[in-house]
């Protein structure tokens, strides 16, 4: 199978950004390393790279520069191919290609953009380079600004061009079509190509139609006098102008209007703010002041003391001319915009058969599981069987932000505690796009739950001498609401610890939720993904100075954990000796733990005591221990303490910048999962979706 494929359009604004996202993140899970190559960019000024390489690369993190992403400017293709030198144009791809063909499992390369003086040629070029690389093609094109007939025309003319050229086409992706036509195209392209050709059709997606305020401001070449930088990413679904009394002006303010006003209206724009902070008006993308007049400083002043995050932007251009800019702007995916990004990968996930397609681009022997394709794979997992997740700390900005990825993403349901005035505030004033009427919002001493819940907690805790006025105060706090919640079956699971202590969190749990059968002590695992692989690290978050029976359980415990999420278990007991060379009670103690396992589960690689270099690195491992199943290769990494635990793991995190996913607790009969205080959105986003992967019932 060919290691390579080609994404080519005969059009400017085809939405082929849309389909190579998609493509990327198929891919992701499927291979261990994905690379992106644009050989043709458009020309740039030398401080802005190419749109579509500077996305790509930050969106996936991948281990690509913009230097590395391409190798020669439209211009530069145009006068090459004027002088006749189309061959030396494929010898500088074709070089950079293989340079890159080595170091990935797939490569996606993607064509030109179809823009200014030269298209004429550039299908023509695209097919050569396809041809002369030696890759298949998908062949995108869109069905929007022409007849259904022009566009099936189109669209066999390029592939007309690519088969002639020899080149494979194994799909054809019409996009943006009126949601009205998409049966009819899907028939239609079925009918006209051959039944080796994959076809699909993905309607016009109005959210990916509309610009940005940071495109309006590019446009324009506007100033930010207000706001914060995040709220560049506002889009803008219609645009209004102000010219008239503020009590008529205010009914044309609409969810995401951008409100474009003369300079010295101030009457109009303080109006506009008040309405964007009023819950009776819906939330404005931004505001454009014209003519290049700011407002008087008396108003600055009052607009600096509204601690609002919304953009105001200042054009030198007058009104009129501001609008028309404005209209003709063409939306772009660039890579500060992650719901542009994710609403374009979820749509190529919803018209186009990923699993398929993907059958036709790679073959499937893999080479171990991979950090991207571990949290594709988590993430797709969690889709899957959607649970139910509560978040205790609804008070916390970043529990916010990653619960908008979550609902963004339709990864989980959400239940989040906390006094929903106060919570919407808090998305208002750090300008989140967190959409309410998708999360499930509850203030314990508010909740109808609260009865049921105190009686439920004094039956569970009467023998501890606990009353109905002492388990009333308990439940009250958002820990032990929370996990009644899970404890009832009201949530799936519960994630909480980014503004509490792990005592806080998991307390509740050990009193009611407790340990499942045969458990006898809960421990926790990360996650860590590593630059080649997947490495479980346990227990680096509950148990202080575990005994040789309970480091054998958190190791058989981890084993299982690692199974259920698709590694493989080659158990590695840590300690500060290997084999039989050390002696003292902490190396006996890893010593007794490990016989432990072998005695209980025969089934397990296992090898301890052994040292973390041993586990992991097949030179030292072959010079320590050569005969061993486990030395070299560990990927179940116990060890035998707190402290080194902790410290390992924040250690490796911080020094490498890899992501640490957990810690997810084992043994609870319910998934109960706690978080640090120095906690990242990335680490709630992640630990929420392992929680409902446990709540699936692994």
């Amino acid at each position: 199978m060919s290691k390579a494929v080609y994404v080519a359009t005969m059009e400017h604004g085809s939405g082929k950004s849309l389909v190579t996202l998609g493509l990327i993140r198929m891919l992701l899970g499927k291979v261990a390393k994905v690379g992106y190559y644009k050989p043709i960019i458009s020309d740039f000024d030398g401080r802005e790279y190419d749109n579509h390489i500077n996305t790509v690369r930050s969106y996936f993190n991948l281990p690509i520069t913009c230097d590395d992403g391409y190798v020669l400017t439209k211009s530069e293709v145009l006068e090459m191919v004027s002088q006749g030198k189309i061959n030396d144009v494929v010898d500088i791809i074709i070089e950079k290609f293989k340079e890159l063909e080595s170091q990935y499992d797939f490569l996606l390369v993607e064509g030109t953009d179809f823009t200014g003086e030269g298209t004429a040629t550039e299908l023509e070029v695209n097919s050569i380079i396809a041809k002369n690389l030696g890759i298949p093609a998908i062949i995108v094109e869109k069905g929007s600004d022409k007849s259904m007939d022009d566009f099936l025309n189109n669209m066999q003319a390029a592939f007309q061009k690519f088969e002639n050229n020899d080149v494979r086409v194994l799909a054809i992706i019409g996009n943006i079509i009126e949601p009205k036509n998409i049966d009819w195209v899907k028939k239609s392209l079925n009918r006209k190509f051959d039944v080796r050709v994959l076809a699909y059709a993905i309607p016009k997606i109005e959210d990916l139609g509309n610009p940005t305020i940071k495109e309006v401001m590019k446009a324009l070449d506007a100033t930010l006098l207000f706001g914060k930088e995040r709220a560049l990413n506002n889009q803008v679904r219609q645009t209004v102008i102000g010219a008239m009394q503020l009590r008529n002006f205010l009914t044309r303010l609409h969810k995401d209007t951008l409100v474009v006003i003369p300079g010295d209206r101030s009457d109009l724009l303080l109006g506009v703010l008040q309405a964007n902070t009023s819950n009776t008006f819906p939330s404005i993308a931004g505001v454009i002041l014209t003519g290049g007049l700011r407002p008087k400083p008396i108003i600055e002043t009052l607009i600096e003391g509204l601690s609002t995050s919304l953009p105001i932007l200042l054009a030198e251009d007058d009104t009129y001319l501001t609008a028309q800019k404005i209209s003709n702007i063409h939306p772009q995916i660039y890579a500060e915009n992650r719901n542009k990004i994710a609403l374009s990968i979820r749509s190529f996930e919803k018209y186009v058969d990923g699993e398929f397609l993907g059958n036709a681009l790679i073959d499937f022997e893999t080479k171990g599981i991979s950090p991207r394709m571990f949290q594709y794979n988590l993430l797709k997992r969690a889709q899957k069987d959607v649970k139910h997740i509560v978040l205790p700390e609804g008070d916390d900005d970043r529990v916010l932000e990653a619960a908008a990825r979550l609902v963004d993403q339709q990864v989980v349901k959400l239940t989040i505690l906390g006094k929903e005035k106060d919570i919407r505030v808090r998305i208002k004033k750090i300008g989140l796009k967190l959409d309410l009427d998708k999360v499930n919002i509850i203030h314990p001493i508010d909740s109808p739950l609260l009865e049921d819940y105190v009686n439920t907690f004094y039956e569970l805790r009467k023998h501890k001498k606990i009353n109905l006025d002492i388990a009333r105060d308990k439940m009250l706090d958002v820990s032990y609401f929370g996990t009644m919640m899970v404890y009832k079956g009201d949530a799936d699971g519960m994630v909480s610890g980014a503004a509490h202590s792990t005592q806080h969190t998991i307390l509740p749990a050990l009193q009611f939720i407790k340990t499942k059968p045969g458990v006898s002590v809960v421990s926790s695992i990360f996650f860590m993904c590593l630059e080649d692989r997947v490495s479980v690290f346990g227990d680096c978050a509950i148990n202080t100075n575990p005994t040789a029976e309970q480091l054998a359980e958190i190791a058989i415990s981890s084993a299982d954990s690692s199974i259920a999420f698709g590694i493989e278990p080659k158990i590695a007991m840590l300690s500060y000796s290997s084999g039989q060379s050390g002696v003292g009670e902490d190396v006996e103690r890893v010593r007794t733990a490990t016989e432990i396992v072998k005695r209980k589960r025969p089934d397990l690689l296992i090898e301890g005591p052994i040292q973390y270099d041993a586990a992991v690195d097949p030179y030292i491992a072959g010079k320590k221990m050569p005969d061993s199943k486990v030395a070299g290769q560990a990927s179940v990494l116990i060890f035998p303490d707190l402290n080194t635990g902790n410290n390992t793991y924040k250690a490796v995190q911080r020094e490498t910048g890899i992501v640490a996913i957990g810690p997810m607790l084992q043994g609870l009969n319910k998934p109960i999962n706690d978080l640090s205080r120095g906690v990242t959105i990335d680490d709630i986003y992640n630990t929420v979706i392992i929680t409902a992967i446990q709540a699936q019932g692994l």
